[in-house]
C-alpha cells in the first residue's frame, strides 16, 4: 500500500489542468478534496459517486473557501474529465452512464451531465487508498500544499452551505434573491436543500392528511412540493413549499387541492370520488392544514393565491 500511496501522491502533484485568465484551473483538486471532505464525514461508503446535493454543495463550499479570483466553478469539468488523468497510463476516474446514455460529445452544462450519468468510480487501489483514514489524509494534505499552498491550515467550515440554508429559512420573501441568474450547481444544491427542510419543518408529516412514515434509516416518505412551480417562479423559498405526501403532492400539483387564506383545505368539485373511504380526498375539505411549528416558515399567502388562481379547479 506505501507503494500505491507513494505513486497516487505523485499523480495528485500533476494533474492536468486547463488554462484559465487566472492560471491553470483549480476544478480537479476541488473535486477531490470534497470526496475526500464526504469519506471523512462518513458521507460516501462506496465506491460509487453520485452527483448529489452533498457532493456538490461540498465542491461550492471548498470552492468559496480556496478560490479567491473570479474564476467561476464548474462542477461538470472536473466530474468528467478527470477521466483523462492516469497512474502509468491506467485511469484512476471513471464514468459510468445512465442505461440507455452515452457520451458522445463535450458535455456542455451541468444539467446535461446530470442528466447522461448514473455515477463516478475510482480504480478499486484508489479507492482502498481514500477508504483508509490516514492515506486518505496524507492525499487531502497533498492535494492542499501543491494547489492552495496559501490554504492548506485552513479549516474548512460549511459556511456556504449553512448560508444557503439560512436564507432558504430565514430570508424574507420581500428581499429574497430569485435564481434566475444563479449557475446551475447551485440551484441543484438549493433544490436540495428545499427538499430536505420543508417535511423538516412539517416534521416529516403531510400538511393535509398528518400521514408520517419514515424508513428505518431516517428516510421520510413525505414529499417537499412547490406551491407555486419553480419552473415558473425560480423561487425555493420555504414558504413557496409545503410537506406533502405523495398521492396529495399529485392531487395538489393538478388542481384538485388547494389552500385558502385561513389555511384551510379547497378540495375541487370536479373530483368524482365515494367520500365514505378513510383516503377520500372530500373529507378534506374545511379541515386546518398542519402548519410548521415555526411562524416564519409558514406558507405565503402570496403563492396560495397563484395557486388558488392559477391551478386549483374549483
Amino acid at each position: 500500500m506505501q507503494l500505491e500511496l507513494k505513486a497516487y501522491a505523485n499523480v495528485f502533484t500533476k494533474l492536468k489542468r486547463g488554462s484559465t485568465p487566472y492560471g491553470l484551473a483549480p476544478h480537479k483538486p476541488i473535486f477531490l478534496l470534497s470526496i475526500i471532505d464526504l469519506i471523512n464525514q462518513g458521507e460516501i461508503l462506496e465506491n460509487k459517486i453520485y452527483i448529489n446535493t452533498q457532493l456538490v454543495a461540498a465542491f461550492l463550499n471548498n470552492w468559496e473557501a480556496l478560490v479567491k479570483t473570479p474564476l467561476q466553478p464548474d462542477f461538470k469539468q472536473p466530474f468528467y474529465y478527470l477521466q483523462n488523468d492516469n497512474l502509468q497510463g491506467n485511469h484512476f476516474w471513471f464514468v459510468k452512464p445512465l442505461q440507455g446514455c452515452q457520451f458522445n460529445a463535450h458535455i456542455k452544462s451541468f444539467n446535461t451531465l446530470i442528466t447522461v450519468v448514473d455515477y463516478g468510480y475510482f480504480s478499486e487501489d484508489l479507492y482502498v487508498l481514500l477508504k483508509e483514514k490516514n492515506s486518505r489524509n496524507i492525499l487531502k494534505q497533498i492535494l492542499l500544499k501543491t494547489y492552495f499552498s496559501n490554504h492548506q491550515n485552513l479549516s474548512i467550515t460549511n459556511d456556504y452551505i449553512d448560508g444557503l440554508t439560512s436564507n432558504i429559512l430565514n430570508e424574507p420573501v420581500s428581499a429574497y434573491i430569485r435564481l434566475s441568474n444563479v449557475n446551475e450547481e447551485e440551484i441543484f444544491v438549493r433544490n436540495g436543500l428545499f427538499k430536505k427542510l420543508v417535511p423538516f419543518a412539517y416534521n416529516q408529516t403531510c400538511a393535509f392528511t398528518g400521514w408520517k412514515v419514515q424508513t428505518a434509516s431516517g428516510l421520510s416518505l413525505v414529499d417537499a412540493c412547490h406551491i407555486k412551480p419553480f419552473s415558473i417562479c425560480k423561487e425555493d423559498h420555504i414558504k413557496n413549499g409545503i410537506s406533502l405526501s405523495p398521492n396529495i403532492h399529485r392531487a395538489f400539483d393538478r388542481g384538485m387541492l388547494s389552500i385558502d387564506e385561513e389555511y384551510k383545505i379547497l378540495v375541487s368539485k370536479q373530483i368524482i370520488q365515494d367520500n365514505t373511504g378513510s383516503n377520500s380526498l372530500k373529507k378534506l375539505e374545511g379541515q386546518m392544514i398542519i402548519l410548521p411549528l415555526n411562524e416564519l416558515h409558514y406558507p405565503s399567502q402570496e403563492y396560495l393565491v397563484w395557486h388558488r388562481n392559477n391551478c386549483f379547479r374549483d
